[in-house]
């Protein structure tokens, strides 16, 4: 009797002790994951994204016989490839400014013959010289004629632009300014507060503010809407959102999170759109109705509320979402352990997985998607007959991995489906950055009003970015042509537009 309560006890306890140990490595892989995101490369780049010799031939893969062998130099007793050429030019174009370097005349005698020196050539260098902004008052003074001879003293007014925003001095390039600056280069209101006086000007944030927040809802809002237009028209989208807080939010303390939703159109397109929304949650309703007269195909990361959407917008998964996972899974692993660990051969199926969308880059959508039946869809299936043989506890990071393949299967597969889809949702990722990278420095929004007009000032920004427009000059230029602008002329003021005039656009590389 005693005896079997000793060996249920012993039993007992070797339990505990597993559980207590597996609890315990995952606080280690907890703690080493997030020291290396605190500490770590941001990249999921790294050494392990070679050497796949156990699963792939990667010999024959990566071979290239047309590719020039690198060129080695000597450098004081060891050899390392020689470093690329840094692609720096002065631009054409922009006005050059020549100052020429005489000899006094006392000195343009020969030193020989004591004959007169003339000009036989010039020895020139070319330097870029940068002149900070310069504030100038534009005053504007429309004639008023009348005619001398009719008795009724008939009085003409020549014709003057509207004003970008009546009854005040702004003028279109200096909002387009206080835009680019926040909205572009990151700088707050409150610097930029700072910055006009030390210029001498005594500008308020709040009336910066209630510039961007006027010209936002006047004239940007209809380009906006128009590209909206544009954007629902497209059959392949990509969505992605990222958190915002706003302070005076009715209903919602300060400190809770708000969000701006992102939706852009896919590589195939030669007018890409690039269109920000901010929404108070998160709840899938909102891109429900965003995208409600839009059918088609939607790259999105995991997140449940994608997958609630309507049947006539199909889910595509995000492979690069998948090899993170992998990815985390290695780094949470002491790294004497990476290399043969369990989660080395997920991350190399998803690396060959890209590697074949490199290959397919410059194809067109049908022999792309020939090539991914071909050689994708073989390895995807491998890939999740690997992923089935996997038993490590759900929430190590291998197990988490697993779970996260499982469960997004019949999203992740459906890149396979159609030549213009995407492996990833990267392309929404790097368009939300911007707007990420200017949160840190701006942190939040005051009220509501401020978020939304953020979202459509971000969308005209990053639009005209992706289609080669400078976003200084093209704000500037809707300033000064939508006041006068009729509802049939937004067409040609769109980035793609033809009305766009050329100092709007970037020069070519």
């Amino acid at each position: 009797m005693v005896n079997d309560v000793l060996t249920t006890e012993n039993a007992l306890l070797k339990s505990r002790v597993v559980e207590l140990e597996t609890l315990v490595k995952w606080y280690e892989e907890q703690f080493r994951l997030n020291k290396h995101r605190q500490f770590g490369a941001k990249s999921e780049k790294s050494e392990y994204d070679i050497g796949q010799l156990s699963i792939f031939n990667e010999i024959e893969f990566t071979a290239d016989t047309t590719v020039a062998e690198p060129e080695i130099v000597e450098v004081e007793k060891h050899y390392r490839k020689r470093k690329r050429l840094v692609n720096d030019s002065l631009p054409e174009g922009i006005p050059v400014e020549t100052i020429e370097y005489k000899l006094p005349q006392e000195e343009q005698i020969c030193p020989d013959c004591s004959g007169s020196l003339h000009v036989i050539g010039h020895e020139a260098r070319r330097e870029l010289k940068i002149v900070p902004a310069q504030a100038v008052i534009v005053e504007h003074k429309s004639c008023t004629y009348a005619c001398r001879d009719c008795d009724g003293g008939k009085i003409i007014k020549a014709s003057i632009p509207e004003p970008v925003i009546k009854g005040s001095f702004a003028s279109p390039e200096a909002v387009a300014h206080v835009i680019c600056q926040k909205f572009v280069m990151g700088a707050p209101l409150y610097r930029q507060e700072q910055d006009w006086e030390r210029n001498g000007i005594l500008l308020s944030r709040q009336t910066m503010s209630n510039w961007l927040i006027r010209c936002a809802e006047d004239w940007l809002e209809p380009i906006y809407e128009r590209m909206k237009t544009k954007l629902l028209a497209h059959e392949v989208l990509h969505g992605d959102e990222t958190t915002l807080q706003v302070l005076n939010e009715p209903g919602k303390t300060a400190q809770s999170k708000s969000y701006m939703w992102l939706y852009r159109t896919s590589g195939g397109t030669k007018t890409p759109v690039v269109l920000y929304e901010y929404q108070p949650s998160r709840k899938h309703g909102h891109p429900k109705a965003f995208l409600e007269r839009f059918k088609g195909y939607l790259h999105a990361d995991g997140y449940e509320g994608y997958h609630k959407l309507p049947g006539n917008i199909v889910i595509v998964g995000c492979w690069a979402h998948m090899r993170r996972k992998f990815d985390e899974a290695l780094k949470a692993l002491p790294e004497k352990d990476r290399e043969g660990s369990s989660a080395m051969p997920g991350k190399r199926y998803c690396d060959k997985l890209f590697e074949f969308e490199r290959a397919f880059a410059n194809l067109e959508p049908d022999e792309r998607l020939a090539k991914r039946r071909e050689l994708s869809k073989p390895l995807l299936e491998e890939f999740y007959s690997w992923v089935g043989s996997v038993k490590d506890p759900p929430k190590t990071g291998l197990g988490k991995a697993a779970y996260y393949a499982l469960s997004q299967r019949k999203y992740l597969e459906r890149y396979l489906l159609d030549g213009r889809l995407e492996i990833s949702n990267n392309r929404a990722e790097r368009s939300i950055k911007p707007f990420v990278i200017g949160r840190k420095n701006w942190l939040f929004a005051n009220t509501v009003k401020g978020a939304k007009a953020s979202a459509v000032i971000y969308s005209i920004i990053e639009s005209a970015k992706e289609n080669g427009l400078k976003p200084f000059e093209y704000l500037a230029f809707l300033f000064k042509t939508m006041p006068d602008a009729t509802t049939g002329e937004l067409d040609g003021l769109l980035p793609w537009g033809g009305n766009v005039p050329m100092p709007c656009r970037m020069q070519a590389n």
